[in-house]
């Protein structure tokens, strides 16, 4: 089963599946509902589930289809964040990869999760899991991770129990922390380094 929001995405897994004489596709749905409701329904060995990187409720999905009998999870994920990767490692989904992954690895990732073996980017998940290198506070990604989801001053203040001079305060020491010319720089150098 595939489920994406995005219909051209879609559509493009469907037939690269469809392609590929050792994998058999029962069915395509979008958004979380309708993949939760077909994968109860179908029982599809392996669910492909989409994944923008920013609303987590699409790895709850991930989680509740894994807990279905004889049906495992794979997200395809744009970016990770290591509160991602560690959400999905202990909620029991049972292989991550990144959406640019080549068709070759894509297909080898089916085939171990349907042995039973779980499947994950080996490099992007050790990236967000050990964050390498980076030098900001659990304080100051949590207020790095609101703004890059659009929240202003005042709404990562009222998100995360601070106070609005605070915040101003962490995004001003993050800035020089990481070199970047402002919030925006920022921003990008976390997630080139996959930070966020």
């Amino acid at each position: 089963m595939v489920a994406d929001d995005l219909l051209l995405s879609r559509s493009a897994l469907a037939a690269l599946i469809e392609k590929h004489d050792r994998v058999r596709l029962v069915g395509a749905v979008g958004g979380d509902a309708d993949a939760l409701e077909f994968a109860e329904i179908h029982r599809p060995d392996i669910a492909i589930i989409g994944f923008d990187g920013a609303d987590s409720s699409v790895i709850t999905v991930a989680e509740k289809i894994s807990s279905i009998p004889e049906c495992r999870s794979l997200v395809l994920a744009e970016r990770f964040t290591r509160s991602i990767v560690r959400q999905t490692f202990s909620g029991g989904v049972d292989g991550m990869l990144h959406r640019s992954v080549a068709p070759s690895r894509f297909f080898e990732a089916l085939h171990r999760l349907h042995q039973g073996e779980r499947f994950f980017d080996t490099d992007l998940t050790v990236a967000a899991l050990v964050n390498a290198g980076c030098p900001l506070t659990m304080r100051q990604l949590a207020v790095l991770e609101r703004l890059s989801r659009g929240d202003s001053t005042v709404e990562i203040a009222a998100r995360l129990h601070l106070s609005e001079g605070t915040v101003r305060n962490y995004l001003t020491s993050l800035v020089t922390k990481l070199g970047a010319r402002n919030r925006i720089d920022a921003l990008r150098i976390a997630r080139d380094a996959h930070w966020l």
